[in-house]
């Protein structure tokens, strides 16, 4: 039943490319289905391999294709988010806080340009939530990453194979980034962001949020001191990062 199943969800997922509710919908229907072949590893909600740790969400992933180490997901592991037009500074602040995670912690993000892609370069293990197919490299600059984390590292999306990066993805798959972490670093944002997005979710799940405090003259990137002031606890300095959990 459960092999069955699992291949009707695959099914599912190609015909209504990834959209969450109408896949739900047809399993609830029992909608009749085409068998189809897939060239990428996959893993769907009725699996043993399914990854525990999107149990817990609101709207479970029905079926995630992924590149690389399934097996990363059973690390510890920290969301290292932010803006992704960011200053230099939070460049730098992230290989900061990176390098002092990385030997401790599974590093995970959403492998966009600025912020996640300089979190994913500086880990040493890394896991990158995309909102497209995985067969697509977007943005363009990040295509050595991708080559990269397909082989050594992990790649997971909901979206099957061909599937651009439309826009509203994005936010959506903010809640398996959220879903997948012991704990979130914010390192730059701005108030309105799909950073702010992870972070709602995270408040959901309890999973705790840090902030990088931001310089008091900065007027572009107010979301971290908005958070701490919000109850988001402070990262005042790199020892602080020693004891994050």
């Amino acid at each position: 039943m459960k092999n069955t199943l699992s291949k009707a969800i695959l099914s599912y997922a190609i015909q209504y490319h990834g959209q969450w509710s109408a896949i739900g919908q047809a399993i609830k229907n029992n909608q009749p289905y085409q068998p189809v072949t897939c060239t990428t590893n996959y893993v769907t909600i009725m699996d043993d391999a399914y990854p525990i740790c999107f149990r817990r969400l609101r709207y479970p992933p029905w079926i995630l294709f992924y590149k690389g180490k399934l097996e990363l997901l059973d690390q510890p592991s920290i969301g290292i988010v932010g803006a992704r037009q960011c200053s230099s500074q939070a460049l730098i602040n992230t290989s900061t806080v990176v390098k002092r995670l990385r030997d401790r912690y599974c590093i995970v993000s959403g492998l966009a340009k600025g912020i996640d892609g300089q979190a994913h370069r500086m880990a040493s293990d890394t896991i990158g939530f995309i909102g497209c197919g995985i067969d697509r490299i977007y943005p363009k600059e990040n295509a050595d990453l991708y080559a990269s984390m397909s082989l050594h590292q992990l790649i997971m999306s909901e979206y099957p194979l061909d599937t651009p990066p439309y826009r509203s993805h994005f936010p959506w798959r903010n809640r398996l980034i959220a879903g997948s972490i012991d704990a979130l670093i914010v390192i730059e944002a701005t108030h309105k962001s799909g950073t702010m997005l992870t972070v709602n979710e995270c408040n959901t799940l309890g999973v705790p949020v840090f902030c990088l405090p931001t310089a008091f003259e900065n007027e572009t990137y107010p979301g971290c001191n908005h958070l701490i002031e919000a109850g988001a606890m402070i990262i005042p300095d790199p020892s602080a990062l020693d004891t994050i959990l």
